[in-house]
């Protein structure tokens, strides 16, 4: 058996051995979401032309410099320019052309008068109001330059960033795909959800929970129904997956049971390593890189919350470090703690808690199988290694579990 590592050994084998996928184009909509690979530059200015900021009449300010309500002045209207519709490129002095919002202004003409400044006549109009030079015309390339970078590399993209690429013509961005994560449980006990339950069987909750929570961290996930305590068989189920998977996830089987077929199913496989990691809960796991693609491999704990915990930690940061995202891990933060709690020496202990305007609560027992108290948690409480004990209103690290990173 393996000498015992640390959290943070453990976590520097999964990120030493993870390499991030190949950038190619994205569609927009995939894209949001995952970081651009590259520098995004305008191919274009925007607006790209000049265009009336308001429904009314572009003019020249020169013509309407002295209209007012005592003074209207009145213009001939030679024409009307829709957005989209633009059969007027110049402008005669003297004249006025009716113009809809976002319409290009026709050359010459240096003002646009809202609606309600005029009559809103047909074949003549009266201004009865004046404006500064360039009033209510977007200039092109007020907005955004030609050549200038949109996003830069490293950029998460959102919506708003999505609407900003669509304006200048970008159909689509570099970046790293999302990874796709193939999610197995193990246990000749489970049992899908809505199937009818025998006596000695239970419903596979962990490949659902871990199916949400890569797509919760961005990827792609394809749950597999359970496979019984059978290495060939396992071994075979695998196989069959790696053909779809950047990562595989499987849990339960790790232990050191006589039905623990994960891992005898896959020890001297490739370079997967099997061992205690010195923390509570999630002590068993393994990790390696399987198959002739040496794809990802982690060996999840098979009681939920130790599943979950493992999650975080391990799968979670190397999902990460696949699409390009940074930081790898969840970063802390400093609450008050309400209860006071133990911890075994050595190990570094996550404990459900809910956490509340910079106080956090712990919830519920220590047992792994504890998926109700995890259930009402918003975070885990890390405990250091080095720390036994620590007293109500005490500082402690929190990790939220949906707090962006």
């Amino acid at each position: 058996m393996a000498d015992p590592v640390s959290v943070d050994e453990h976590l520097d084998r999964v990120l030493g051995a993870i390499e991030p996928l190949g950038v190619y184009e994205q569609t927009l909509v995939e894209a949001s979401g995952l970081p651009v690979a590259e520098d995004v530059v305008a191919p274009m200015p925007l607006p790209v032309f000049d265009n009336s900021a308001m429904d009314g009449y572009a003019v020249l300010f020169h013509d309407v410099a002295e209209a007012s309500e005592e003074h209207p002045i009145h213009l001939p209207v030679v024409g009307e320019i829709g957005a989209g519709q633009a059969r007027i490129v110049a402008l005669s002095p003297g004249t006025a052309v009716k113009i809809m919002t976002g319409a290009p202004v026709p050359q010459g003409a240096d003002v646009v008068i809202p609606y309600e400044w005029t009559d809103r006549g047909v074949a003549h109009v009266r201004i009865d109001r004046s404006a500064p030079t360039g009033t209510n015309i977007r200039r092109a390339g007020e907005d955004i330059e030609k050549g200038e970078v949109l996003v830069s590399a490293g950029t998460v993209l959102d919506p708003r960033h999505i609407g900003l690429l669509a304006a200048v013509g970008h159909s689509g961005v570099p970046a790293r795909p999302r990874p796709r994560v193939v999610i197995m449980s193990t246990g000749s006990e489970l049992r899908d959800p809505g199937v009818a339950l025998g006596r000695d069987s239970i419903y596979d909750a962990n490949s659902w929970m871990l199916a949400a929570a890569v797509r919760a961290a961005g990827g792609i996930a394809y749950r597999v129904s359970p496979v019984g305590d059978d290495p060939t068989t396992f071994t075979e189920a695998l196989h069959d997956q790696l053909v779809r998977a950047d990562i595989v996830v499987t849990s339960g089987g790790v232990s050191q049971g006589d039905y623990d077929v994960v891992k005898e199913a896959l020890s001297g496989l490739g370079s997967m390593w099997f061992g205690p990691v010195k923390m509570q809960p999630g002590k068993p796991q393994g990790f390696g890189l399987v198959g002739e693609d040496e794809i990802p491999l982690f060996t999840l704990p098979g009681n939920p919350v130790s599943a979950y915990v493992s999650f975080q930690m391990f799968v979670l940061p190397a999902m990460r470090k696949m699409q390009g995202h940074k930081p790898f891990q969840r970063k802390t933060r400093t609450a008050r703690l309400t209860h006071s709690i133990t911890s075994p020496e050595g190990k570094r202990q996550f404990v459900r808690a809910d956490y509340d305007a910079s106080v956090v609560t712990p919830v519920g027992g220590h047992g792994s199988h504890l998926i109700g108290d995890l259930a009402e948690s918003n975070c885990l409480i890390v405990v250091p290694d080095d720390v036994t004990t620590l007293k109500s209103g005490d500082s402690v690290q929190v990790m939220i579990f949906d707090e962006a990173f």
